[in-house]
């Protein structure tokens, strides 16, 4: 078993947990794959944690920063195929639309809409790796991970909101009315990754688990400016519960 971690926006320190690193970057691997976010270094950490064989992404690549969405899972795709990962935790920072959910507020995904952003499955066919061509979705993230999850939260007392997470494509963030909508449309938190991420890895038989850390509420609904500083800033603040739910994941698996 081996499992991967993708940290999102203000995330990236808890890779510096790892042993005995290896440092692989991106582009070196990926050709011309490199992350340009402010807080996203764009490298695997290799190494082991609580006794696991672990691949730690330290930043990942997005759709808007020009890349298509074949190129925001070769990552991913890389992880999977050429490193062994059979495990995948997923991280972001998002934008809160449930209001009975706060920032500073950790996430478990246990649903998501992809409805606003490419598939990463258009022109893809895994049917010789997966044996089909179409991918059910109905259970992208694991339930037997969202248990052990929400257990490990539960005897720690750590507060872990469920919920729906909606992927948009950026890099703006939501209109007022769009913070609407998505929340008719169930969304309980929104951002600009992940989504895509879980549905390939998902597709290739991986099992998959994400968490939001809720940074902010979304546009309107307090009538703050919304900041990627902001962001980063509430990240951080959260930075040590996020890192124990993690580390106890990782032992737990």
């Amino acid at each position: 078993m081996k499992i991967g971690i993708v940290l999102g926006s203000g995330l990236g320190s808890f890779a510096d947990q790892v042993n005995n690193p290896k440092i692989l970057k991106y582009e070196d691997v990926l050709g011309n794959i490199s992350s340009s976010v402010e807080g996203h270094k764009g490298q695997y950490v290799i190494g082991e944690l609580c006794g696991k064989d672990v691949v730690v992404m330290q930043g990942r690549v997005h759709y808007y920063e020009g890349y298509s969405m074949k190129d925001v899972v070769r990552p991913i795709v890389y992880m999977i195929e050429e490193l062994g990962v059979d495990r995948l935790i997923l991280t972001n920072a998002a934008g809160c639309i449930n209001t009975e959910f706060a920032p500073g507020e950790l996430m478990l995904i246990t649903d998501h809409i992809s409805s606003f952003v490419p598939s990463p499955l258009i022109g893809v066919d895994l049917t010789a790796k997966t044996g089909a061509r179409f991918h059910d979705m109905t259970h992208v993230y694991d339930p037997e991970l969202i248990s052990l999850i929400t257990g490990y939260a539960e005897d720690k007392n750590i507060t872990l909101r469920q919920g729906c997470y909606l992927q948009t494509s950026g890099p703006n963030y939501e209109t007022p009315a769009e913070i609407k909508m998505y929340k008719t449309l169930g969304a309980d938190a929104v951002g600009m990754s992940t989504v895509v991420e879980a549905m390939y890895a998902h597709a290739l038989g991986t099992k998959v688990a994400a968490i939001s850390c809720l940074t902010n509420y979304g546009a309107g609904i307090t009538g703050e400016v919304l900041s990627h500083e902001e962001v980063q800033e509430v990240a951080a603040k959260v930075k040590n519960d996020f890192e124990a739910l993690l580390m106890g994941i990782i032992d737990r698996i």
